[in-house]
């Protein structure tokens, strides 16, 4: 699914990552922890082709991102959810529409998708609010609104930088939960988290590897944290 060898990303002497070798592979779970500013966003990104290795290489789903062009990147990230620490949304549209989005980008009708469209929103919970406006929702409603959307469009490969960075313990556990069952589907997942009490939560739901990210370098952390 994703294979690095001996990838790097940064530019002098010192690169925000370097020598990084992983393997991906389908149906996965695995956390990514670090102080803060170790290079787990950077990484995330080099997982969705955001960004482009300055050394080696990062293959995504078969293919290397750096011989990708604009529009080989865009139908590859159409195979990866990404929930990005800082939910953004279209503060004019209500959240259903806001989740819609990626298939209208993706050129989908979406009256072809409303069953899908509104068991989703059942799934993460937000019947009572898919006519809300994003200002008017909570930081929880924020973040299942967020990965409702970053699944809409049933991807592979799921992303999520700090997922529970913004909100309380229940409402961590609630997403921990969703994020457990997408991938008792098949799906993989990636959770960059610095909450080391979310990663021993997750022991009894799925097998996580754990990995982490310090001075640049990626390390196995092992699952008994």
């Amino acid at each position: 699914m994703i294979d690095m060898q001996d990838a790097a990303y940064g530019y002098g002497a010192e690169p925000i990552l370097s020598e990084i070798t992983l393997r991906l592979s389908p149906g996965s779970f695995h956390f990514l922890t670090g102080p803060s500013g170790s290079g787990k966003t950077t990484f995330l990104k080099l997982c969705y082709g955001e960004l482009t290795a300055t050394q080696g290489s990062v293959t995504i789903f078969g293919q290397d991102t750096a011989t990708l062009n604009r529009d080989s990147i865009a139908r590859t990230r159409q195979r990866i959810g990404v929930v990005h620490q800082d939910c953004e949304f279209l503060d004019h549209l209500p959240i259903v529409e806001n989740i819609a989005l990626p298939l209208s980008v993706a050129g989908r009708e979406r009256g072809a998708n409303d069953d899908n469209l509104r068991e989703l929103i059942a799934w993460v919970g937000l019947n009572a609010r898919a006519a809300a406006r994003p200002p008017e929702l909570s930081g929880g409603e924020r973040q299942r609104a967020a990965l409702a959307r970053a699944i809409i469009m049933d991807p592979d490969l799921i992303l999520a930088d700090e997922p529970t960075g913004n909100v309380d313990w229940e409402m961590s556990l609630r997403l921990l939960q969703l994020l457990c069952e997408l991938n008792r589907l098949g799906k993989t997942i990636v959770i960059a988290t610095h909450d080391l009490a979310l990663i021993r939560a997750a022991k009894a739901q799925v097998q996580a590897r754990v990995l982490r990210i310090a001075d640049g370098k990626l390390s196995a952390a092992g699952a008994n944290l």
